[in-house]
C-alpha cells in the first residue's frame, strides 16, 4: 500500500523516516519530494509498506500526530491514474515542449 505524508519538517531524512514507519512494519520504498533546483524537501512524501493492514496502522497512528513539533497528515495516497509522473503538466501547470 501507497501512503502519502504531508507536513513534514525540511530537517526530516529519508532513513529517518523509513525507521519510523518500519516500526508498523517493512517498508518497501520511501521518497521525500525534493525541489528541483534547491534540492531542498517540499515536506510531503510517500512511503510503499508491503503489508496494508500494517500501512493502515501506520496510517491511524500517526496522522495528526505531532512530529519535530508539526502536525502531519498521513493518509492513503491517491491514485493518479496512467500517464501521472508527478512532474507537472496537470490542469493549470505549464508544460515545455
Amino acid at each position: 500500500m501507497k501512503v502519502f505524508i504531508a507536513g513534514l519538517p525540511l530537517e526530516v531524512s529519508e532513513a529517518e523516516l523509513t525507521a519510523v514507519f518500519g516500526d508498523f512494519g517493512p517498508v518497501k520504498s520511501l521518497r521525500i519530494i525534493k525541489d528541483r533546483e534547491t534540492k531542498e524537501s517540499k515536506g510531503f512524501g510517500f512511503v510503499e509498506m508491503v503489508n496494508d493492514d500494517e500501512a493502515k496502522e501506520a496510517i491511524r497512528c500517526m496522522n495528526g500526530a505531532s512530529y519535530y513539533g508539526r502536525r502531519i497528515t498521513v493518509n492513503v495516497a491517491e491514485d493518479k491514474g496512467p500517464g501521472f509522473n508527478g512532474n507537472g503538466g496537470g490542469k493549470g501547470n505549464f508544460r515545455r515542449n
